[in-house]
C-alpha cells in the first residue's frame, strides 16, 4: 500500500481507529489464537482501521519475533478489508528494525512512538523520524506524548518528509495542536492527518474537533465497541445529545476510575475485554492487573453504557 491510499482510508473513517490489546497465555507467552479473535472481532464489528501492537497493545512489553507473529496475525484477520497499522518504537536502530519486522509482517502502515528514555532538541527527533520513514516504504503517524513534544515548526518538517503522513497528539496541549495545524495547513500543501491519542479519546474529542483534529484511538471499543460506535456516529453526525448522554453517563465515570491506578489505561482495558468474555490474559510487567473492586465498577460503568444504549434506542421508537 502507497502512503495515499492509507490516508485516503484513514481521513473519514467508517467506525472508530481499533487498538487490539495483545493477549498472553497462562504462562505469560503471546497467545496468538485469542488474539486472532481479538482483532477479528474488532473488524467484524465494524472498526474502521487496526493498530497493532502499539500502546494499548504493550508494545513495550513484546519482543521483536512476538511482535512481528503479532502484526502478522492481524494482517491476516484483517485480510484487507481494513488497514493494519503497526507500533514502531525505541532509539532509531530499534525503531527501524521493528518497521522492517512490520513491513515484512504485510502492515499497511506505522505508527512511530517517542524515542526511549532521552529528552531530544527539536532537530535530533526530526532527524530519528525522518530515519523511520526513509526505512520502509509504509507511510508514517507521528506519535506525539511524553518525551517526544514538537514545536509547529518540526511538526511542518515532518509534514514535509516523504513518508510521513500524519501526528497523534498524546500530550493534550489544544494551543500548541491549533498552532500545529496553523502553521502546517499554512506552510505544506495537501492534507496532513490528526489524531486524537490521548487515554479514552472520546473523553476530549469535542474539543479536538474544534482544532481541526477529527480522527481518535478508541481503547473503548476493545470491550464495548457498541458503545464506541454509538459515540463516534453521533460526533458524525452531529447528534450532540447522544455524545453528551455517553459522555456523562459512561465515558467521564470511565476516566475518573481509570485514573484510579498508573497503567490502568492498558490494564482496566484489557480487564475489559475479559469482562466481555474473552480471554487475553493479563497485563505483562511493569503494568499490574486493576483491583477486584476497580474491576467490579468497570463492569457496572460497561452495564451502564450499554443501558444507554436501550435508552436511546427506546427515545427513537
Amino acid at each position: 500500500m502507497t502512503p495515499a491510499p492509507l490516508a485516503a482510508r484513514l481521513r473519514v473513517p467508517s467506525g472508530p481507529l481499533f487498538f487490539p490489546v495483545t493477549a498472553f497465555g497462562p504462562d505469560g507467552s503471546v497467545d496468538l489464537d485469542a488474539y486472532r479473535a481479538h482483532v477479528r472481532r474488532g473488524v467484524e464489528a465494524g472498526a474502521a482501521a487496526v493498530f497493532a501492537c502499539c500502546g494499548t497493545g504493550e508494545f513495550h512489553a513484546l519482543a521483536p519475533e512476538e511482535f512481528a507473529a503479532c502484526v502478522r496475525a492481524a494482517v491476516g484477520e484483517a485480510d484487507g478489508r481494513v488497514p493494519v497499522v503497526a507500533g514502531a518504537g525505541y532509539g532509531t536502530a530499534l525503531a527501524v528494525r521493528y518497521a522492517r519486522l512490520a513491513h515484512e509482517a504485510g502492515a499497511d502502515g506505522l505508527l512511530a512512538m517517542p524515542p526511549y528514555l532521552v529528552v531530544a532538541g527539536q532537530e535530533g527527533l526530526l532527524r530519528h523520524y525522518r530515519e523511520v520513514a526513509a526505512a520502509t516504504p509504509l507511510p508514517v503517524i507521528v506519535y506525539q506524548r511524553d518525551n517526544a513534544v514538537f514545536t509547529p515548526e518540526t511538526v511542518v518538517g515532518l509534514a514535509r518528509t516523504e513518508g510521513i503522513i500524519g501526528l497523534k497528539d498524546g500530550l493534550g496541549d489544544l494551543d500548541l495542536m491549533q498552532r500545529i495545524v496553523s502553521a502546517v495547513r499554512t506552510e505544506v500543501p495537501g492534507d496532513f492527518l490528526y489524531f486524537n491519542g490521548l487515554p479514552t479519546a472520546e473523553q476530549t474529542q469535542l474539543a479536538y474537533h474544534g482544532v481541526g483534529v477529527t480522527l481518535y484511538s478508541s481503547a473503548v471499543f476493545c470491550f464495548a465497541p457498541e458503545i464506541a460506535l454509538a459515540f463516534h456516529r453521533a460526533l458524525a453526525t452531529g447528534d450532540e445529545a447522544t455524545a453528551h448522554r455517553l459522555l456523562d453517563g459512561f465515558y467521564r465515570p470511565f476516566v475518573e476510575l481509570r485514573a484510579q491506578g498508573r497503567g490502568y489505561a492498558v490494564s482496566l482495558v484489557k480487564a475489559g475485554v475479559r469482562l466481555r468474555g474473552l480471554d487475553v490474559g493479563e497485563v505483562r510487567p511493569p503494568l499490574h492487573e486493576p483491583s477486584e473492586d476497580h474491576v467490579k465498577q468497570l463492569a457496572q460503568i460497561v452495564e451502564r453504557g450499554y443501558a444507554l444504549l436501550d435508552e436511546d434506542t427506546t427515545e427513537d421508537k
